[in-house]
């Protein structure tokens, strides 16, 4: 386990999790939300080797992937990232799968990895990256970051709006 919330726990995954990730990763209404294309099969194979091969060192890696679970299950239900973004600021990253939203797990987790990347990851900024239409991640965003530039993402094709944290402003 990395750590865990009031409800879910967030350790590595395994290869029994490999339905549920490729179902994070391919779900339309999930990539609809970000927005993002279907990966190939072959980025799909890369993300879930890379998420296998976490070796705990988040500071060290410039991507992370980590599982999302509830509490004494056993089922994936969502995916967490720890990245460093195009600025080489560090950035987090979630998602859900769609029987798993609305439950206020989101929001639990962006807190619970703001937390994590200050108190434990020794970061001083982290940030986050949204597409502006995404109307409920940017709720969620608001609600601990401060919003500090919009632009034109070119991986994605759309406008997202990124969100930034000072360890100084958090406590």
């Amino acid at each position: 386990m990395v750590f865990q919330s009031e409800r879910l726990i967030v350790k590595a995954i395994q290869k029994i999790h490999k339905k549920e990730f490729v179902e994070l990763l391919t779900a339309e209404e999930i990539i609809k939300a970000i927005p993002q294309n279907k990966p190939s099969e072959d980025n799909i194979e890369n993300k879930f080797q890379l998420a296998l091969s976490f070796n705990g060192d988040i500071v060290g890696n410039s991507l992370s992937l980590l599982g999302v679970f509830e509490k004494n299950k056993e089922d994936l239900i969502g995916l967490i990232g720890f990245l460093t973004n195009e600025e080489e600021n560090r950035e987090l990253g979630y998602r859900f799968r769609k029987d798993f939203w609305g439950r206020g797990y989101a929001t639990e987790i962006a807190k619970k990895m703001i937390e994590y990347s200050f108190n434990v990851l020794k970061f001083e900024k982290i940030t986050a990256d949204v597409w502006v239409e995404n109307i409920a991640s940017n709720k969620i965003l608001a609600k601990f970051f401060k919003p500090v530039k919009e632009f034109y993402n070119e991986y994605d094709n759309c406008t997202d709006r990124r969100y930034e944290l000072l360890k100084n402003d958090w406590n």
